[in-house]
């Protein structure tokens, strides 16, 4: 068996289904285009192809099909189903790239802004239904919203499952946001046997030297407010 596979490449589990290893090719060609990195002086072009090549052969059911039989020695057809990051998930496919963490880290991001704005939506909707009540003398009244409620304890769910993920991998929260992961991201790609620990060691210390003040002051200020607004995430679902 390989020990980097093209589900390594794409952080995909070997079920995953031709959406999620879609959806992975775009996030990570977002980040891997060599346009994207010009400006920083790091030539992205061969973790680039190597991430289109996994895509032309997972996104082909017979390709893949023989792929899976050369790499793992599978004979049989494989069922693919949606790939669920967190506890409860088959860890034995589950792939120990660091674009699994990386797209855990997005995946997270994404679930937290749905949320703020469905709770954003949600103190605006109570606070015109207390108004609107006391207007008619009824001041207990409230009006609840069952289906944005759902919503957000689902998001919540899916939090937790992230959560679990970065931090079995070691990635403390203040490296959880989208600069220090696409940092770590591109390095790790040009030679992913370094420990991505020793990465973000690295991120730490360019932060540091190459970071103005005022761009050191904003990520802070940014991971205050995501920690903040993971915290009151996840206390929604104890509320709820």
């Amino acid at each position: 068996m390989k020990s980097h596979t093209y589900y390594d490449v794409l952080g995909v589990s070997r079920d995953a289904t031709l959406e999620e290893i879609t959806n992975a090719k775009n996030a990570l060609a977002k980040v891997y285009h060599p346009d994207a990195n010009a400006h920083k002086d790091i030539d992205t072009t061969a973790f680039m192809q190597e991430i289109l090549e996994a895509y032309q052969v997972l996104s082909d059911p017979e390709k893949r099909k023989a792929y899976n039989h050369d790499t793992f020695g599978e004979t049989a057809p494989r069922v693919f189903r949606t790939f669920k990051v967190g506890p409860d998930g088959d860890s034995k496919d589950e792939s120990s790239s660091f674009v699994t963490y990386w797209n855990a880290a997005s995946r997270l991001n994404e679930t937290l802004r749905r949320s703020m704005r469905l709770m954003e939506k949600e103190s605006q909707k109570k606070s015109i239904s207390h108004r609107f009540f006391r207007k008619i003398g009824n001041k207990n009244a409230e009006i609840p919203d069952e289906y944005r409620s759902r919503q957000i304890a689902k998001l919540s769910m899916e939090a937790v499952q992230y959560i679990t993920t970065l931090k079995m991998a070691g990635i403390p929260m203040q490296y959880w946001h989208s600069d220090a992961m696409n940092w770590v991201l591109v390095r790790w790609g040009q030679k992913q046997d370094t420990d991505y620990h020793i990465l973000f060691s690295r991120y730490a210390a360019y932060v540091e030297k190459n970071k103005s003040s005022s761009e050191k002051l904003k990520l802070r200020s940014y991971n205050r407010q995501f920690h903040n607004n993971l915290k009151k995430l996840l206390s929604y679902s104890l509320e709820a």
